[in-house]
């Protein structure tokens, strides 16, 4: 069983939460959503982020443990401040390819990165680097990267609707939408090849606010999250990085 989060780097922010049951051959998704609050079926949140209700909700949900924490967002078994190995190997390995990682700083994400460390270890979950790897893994995961290998692609996908403007700056707002639209399509297709049940992965319409646009770039990022915890879980899994951090990816 591995948890899946798109994990915002502020408080806020949405953060797009799946779950995948992989006990049989082909994982299958049991639950997505875009929010923690819509994971937690609208319950209050008592604490940012809500980690061990999120563990629990998904336990109840699979009526069994889970094995895997995929989070997109910088973690490390100790405070950090500035860029670590784990981010230098993977621009080093990536940069060309447009997959860069941003710098994370005490701030940014730092406390909430924290949290997630020390909740999920008073449940024996422990951060997975270069020098520990069992389960119940807490795992690092950067969608740019897993999306390379799971698409195929030479460069970094332009699926991001914060930088539509960037990707097509001379097209209309409409067109951007729609070449967005394609790349989505075109990731859930190749996430429904390695994932059962994706059709609760629901695309937006055209004329659906940017809420919901963005609702759903979080909740594929979740996806992609879940399915490289499958793939560490089933060690099929690369680290970038040392014993402090490292940023896991499918195998090529």
């Amino acid at each position: 069983m591995v948890l899946g989060i798109d994990a915002a780097w502020t408080m806020g922010h949405p953060s797009g939460v799946a779950l995948l049951d992989g006990r049989s051959g082909c994982p299958r998704l049991l639950a997505v959503s875009a929010s923690y609050e819509g994971f937690l079926g609208g319950r209050a949140i008592q604490e940012h982020p809500p980690v061990l209700p999120l563990l629990d909700a998904a336990e109840a949900l699979a009526d069994a443990p889970v094995d895997v924490v995929a989070v997109d967002m910088p973690l490390a078994v100790q405070p950090f401040a500035g860029r670590r190995k784990a981010d230098n190997d993977v621009s080093r390995a990536f940069g060309s390819a447009g997959c860069s990682t941003h710098s994370p700083t005490a701030q940014r994400p730092g406390p909430i990165s924290a949290v997630y460390t020390a909740r999920l270890a008073e449940r024996g979950f422990r951060l997975a680097t270069t020098g520990q790897a069992r389960l119940p893994a807490l795992l690092e995961v950067y969608p740019h990267i897993a999306l390379l290998r799971l698409c195929g692609r030479p460069r970094r996908l332009p699926y991001k609707l914060a930088r539509a403007a960037r990707y097509w700056p001379d097209a209309p707002v409409q067109e951007r939408r729609r070449r967005l639209l394609a790349e989505w399509q075109l990731i859930r297709g190749r996430l429904g090849e390695v994932i059962e049940g994706l059709e609760q992965l629901a695309l937006p319409e055209p004329g659906q606010p940017r809420a919901a646009w963005k609702g759903c770039e979080d909740t594929l990022d979740a996806v992609v999250c879940a399915w490289v915890g499958q793939c560490f879980a089933r060690g099929r899994a690369e680290a970038f990085g040392d014993e402090t951090a490292a940023i896991w990816m499918p195998s090529a």
